[in-house]
């Protein structure tokens, strides 16, 4: 799977070395994310054995004519996941000339579009044609009763429950340690953090509030900090009832497990792995820790 995953990771730095040299100009293409990039190009270099911990973000700006209307801006914005091109990119197209309901329509069809024609192979070019020519279309169109029905149908079905595991060299500081629950209690998020060496968080909750939560933590400073394992849910109805269902955890809250070593920092990891069994999430503790808790 190394060998997998070096493959799909130099397929990723060459598309986007590609999309550079194509689009030299910040306002057309621009990497948000330039230490995921960095991570990247590391890891296919061969010196990290690491798999990048964050997804490669990018924007892709397309000028695209609107009959009675000179040009209007649609701003792709893009993620590689890491097993990209295996699996498909993630792509929302924006403009401020659409409405909700056809950038709904718009990014559905985008994906089926790269569903139906990229399955595997590098589309990020593609994906720009299509939205190049096809996009403008979407902002005229009258989503009468019948599409938006549709269209409200396929926007009650991307709710995502998401459950991050969040592993971090130490976790000693009490302001950091204040964030993480003051935090995942204005985003609604559950799970526990567990302070000391190695420090352990998990957030579960809303898609969109775990990723939240997640870029505030990363940018406070850590020797290091990492997303260990992630678990998306895809929601029918995705109402809150349905979210609670998903819960392992009723709230965000602090587990000090006997702390023993000399500054008593170092959790006993024995009752981290009884704590994960109760909730049903052992397996975690492997990841975490590669090895069985026992």
């Amino acid at each position: 799977t190394t060998e997998m995953a070096n493959q799909e990771a130099e397929i990723q730095i060459s598309e986007l070395d590609l999309l550079s040299s194509m689009f030299p100009y910040e306002e057309e293409f621009a990497v948000t994310d330039q230490l995921a990039l960095a991570e990247l190009k590391h890891y296919v270099e061969n010196e990290s054995a690491e798999v990048p911990s964050s997804k490669v973000q990018f924007i892709l700006n397309v000028k695209a004519e609107v009959p009675n209307a000179s040009m209007v801006e649609f701003s792709m914005a893009c993620a590689l996941p890491f097993k990209y091109p295996t699996v498909l990119p993630e792509i929302t197209v924006r403009s401020s000339l659409l409405s909700r309901s056809q950038q709904i329509l718009l990014n559905s069809d985008l994906k089926t579009y790269l569903m139906q024609n990229f399955s595997g192979e590098p589309c990020m070019l593609s994906a720009r044609e299509w939205v190049k020519d096809h996009a403008a279309a979407y902002i005229d169109k009258d989503l009468s009763c019948s599409s938006m029905m549709a269209s409200d149908a396929t926007q009650s079905q991307v709710t995502t429950f998401t459950r991050l595991w969040i592993y971090s060299h130490h976790i000693y500081n009490k302001q950091k340690r204040k964030n993480i629950i003051d935090w995942a209690k204005e985003l609604s998020l559950s799970g526990f953090c567990m302070p000391g060496k190695p420090g352990v968080v998990c957030v579960e909750g809303l898609q969109s509030s775990c990723e939240e939560f997640w870029s505030r933590i990363r940018r406070l400073t850590w020797k290091r900090i990492l997303i260990r394992h992630r678990e998306d849910v895809s929601l029918e109805g995705g109402g809150h009832a349905e979210i609670q269902t998903q819960r392992k955890f009723p709230t965000l809250e602090e587990k000090c497990f006997d702390a023993h070593g000399a500054r008593g920092n170092h959790m006993d990891l024995g009752q981290l792995y009884h704590f994960l069994e109760e909730k049903g999430c052992a397996d975690i503790f492997q990841m975490y820790f590669g090895v069985e808790g026992h």
